[in-house]
């Protein structure tokens, strides 16, 4: 099946603050210069906040991740988890319609979907409340036909049973989860024969449906104000817990280097480019036509006082250390080879990259 953005985007993307928050913390599970480990989860959470992923999102979360943008589309194109295309604003609801749920009625589940939502998945209801779609197999067989809504499932559907759920939706109700025909959870439909006296003592639900209502978060778009951050492989200060090894003994001192020694390694470290308060003439140059540069990116660069290629050819060594430890992730420059892009660019050049790109044939980062 082929997956492209939707042609209708936002103009921009932003995570809650308290998403945010959230996403930082899951950045931390992964040693430095591994960041791109935490796409899926931090894409994951775009879309719980969002209801599906708009391109603005994911070029936010690869500038969070520093990777390029291609790399972030290519893992949202890939999994079918991802919604590219706007989804009802109340609810999406995801239809099984494999072996046993279609046996069960997941065709007369559909034919509810395109009667009271639009025709074809994916397509809004006329009102934006809703969307619909059919999947495969969410493992809910004892209980079939079901379907997804959100976070939880709802099961033991039958068309009028469906249909209700789906006007309760769009008045604004919360629909219980779990089976819909009195069920406790996937005991024969005839009752229990054994095990008969583990009723007394038990949640009104079942364990998932008990904690889905307790919460009330079942169609709820997911702000990242639910539940306290957890970072187990965190301190309680936020950095990283202290080993629990024995202390080694301490290394025996080096020899103080002279004092001009020091302020040169000082100077090194710390030899700051030519900068601009702003690009001459009013007219800065397309930073973003050097790989690996995407609009928020070039946008610090600017603020860093960098409008021109001609400033970045010039950067040595320590200035690109300089640069480098004013990014949000280390080592881009020499990776995809600024300096050298950059020099052919202010000579009047074009680079393969910046020919692509101009083309279009290129999702630049």
């Amino acid at each position: 099946m082929l997956r492209r953005l939707h042609p209708e985007q936002p103009d921009s993307f932003a995570f809650t603050a308290a998403n945010q928050q959230w996403a930082e913390a899951q950045i931390t599970k992964y040693p430095e210069g591994r960041q791109a480990s935490a796409v899926i989860p931090l894409l994951w959470r775009a879309q719980e906040q969002e209801g599906w992923l708009t391109r603005p999102a994911i070029e936010s979360v690869a500038d969070m991740l520093g990777m390029a943008y291609i790399r972030v589309l290519e893992v949202a194109s890939f999994y079918f988890m991802f919604q590219l295309q706007p989804v009802g604003s109340v609810a999406h609801i995801q239809v099984c319609g494999t072996t046993s749920c279609m046996i069960c009625g997941a065709e007369d589940l559909i034919a509810v979907c395109k009667e009271k939502i639009a025709a074809k998945p994916h397509v809004l209801s006329a009102d934006g409340k809703l969307s619909w779609e059919e999947v495969e197999c969410l493992g809910s067989c004892t209980n079939a036909p079901m379907a997804q809504i959100g976070k939880d499932y709802y099961e033991d559907l039958t068309a009028e049973s469906f249909g209700k759920l789906l006007d309760d939706l769009v008045a604004g109700r919360v629909p219980i989860p779990g089976p819909q025909n009195g069920r406790y959870a996937a005991e024969p439909l005839k009752g229990l024969t054994s095990l008969t006296a583990h009723d007394s003592g038990r949640t009104q639900y079942n364990a998932s449906v008990q904690l889905a209502s307790d919460l009330g978060d079942t169609v709820k778009r997911i702000d990242g104000t639910e539940a306290p951050i957890l970072t187990p492989w965190l301190g309680k200060d936020g950095k990283a817990a202290a080993a629990k090894a024995a202390p080694k003994p301490p290394k025996a001192a080096a020899p103080a280097k002279p004092a001009v020694k020091q302020a040169e390694e000082a100077k090194a470290k710390e030899d700051q480019p030519e900068t601009l308060t702003t690009a001459r003439d009013g007219q800065a140059d397309d930073l973003k036509m050097l790989k690996g540069v995407g609009p928020k990116l070039e946008q610090t660069l600017n603020g860093l006082g960098f409008f021109h290629f001609d400033q970045i050819a010039k950067w040595t060594p320590a200035q690109v250390a300089w640069v480098d430890a004013r990014l949000r992730f280390k080592g881009r420059i020499e990776r995809d080879g600024w300096i050298e892009q950059a020099a052919k660019l202010a000579a009047g050049e074009e680079t393969e990259f910046a020919k692509r790109a101009k083309k279009g044939d290129t999702y630049k980062d």
